[in-house]
């Protein structure tokens, strides 16, 4: 697939959205791979996980939030699972877009937005509208893993973008200016 060379707003906006699409879902799948080693959560703390309790606390049902498909005889809490792809879909999207215009949110490869929203929803968001324990409540083990989780992913995220970039495009990323890349 080749798409032209993005000059308009229109253009990057509509670059960046495919591209974070693309490495949203990738990130959404990584971020499952890493928890298998690295759980963030206890199985009693995992019982009812973030997802699920935030639309809890949003008016949604317990048999709602718990819903479930079976996959090869395992339940898998499809709820949870639109959530998780939803946040890396649109953090992975806004990321894209925002990289078309300032490449200073590529920093460290993108590692640091993963840092920056580990902070904003483990540490702030989520423990002020009480839907995890406050940070000091929660153990070593889970911000070990999301800290590192998050900036593992959105570093991945940016290789992803930067490489369907090049693809898609034929050219590098716009602060190195409009040099074609060769394959």
């Amino acid at each position: 697939m080749q798409l032209k060379a993005p000059t308009s707003t229109r253009d990057k906006i509509i670059l960046g959205l495919l591209l974070g699409l693309v490495a949203g879902i990738v990130v959404a799948f990584a971020k499952f791979g890493w928890e298998v080693p690295f759980p963030p959560r206890t199985p009693l703390r995992d019982a009812t996980n973030p997802p699920q309790e935030l639309l809890q606390q949003l008016g949604f049902s317990f048999e709602f939030t718990h819903t479930t498909y079976d996959y090869s005889g395992n339940p898998r809490p499809i709820v949870s699972f639109v959530v998780h792809f939803g946040f890396s879909i649109f953090f992975a999207m806004l990321y894209c877009c925002i990289a078309e215009y300032w490449a200073g949110i590529k920093k460290w490869q993108g590692a640091l937005y993963g840092i920056i929203l580990y902070f904003a929803f483990h540490v702030v968001i989520m423990p002020l509208m009480g839907t995890v324990p406050a940070p000091w409540d929660q153990p070593f083990a889970e911000h070990f893993s999301e800290f590192f989780g998050h900036a593992f992913c959105f570093w991945l995220m940016e290789v992803v973008r930067r490489d369907m970039r090049s693809r898609w495009t034929g050219l590098s990323d716009p602060e190195y200016g409009s040099v074609p890349v060769t394959r």
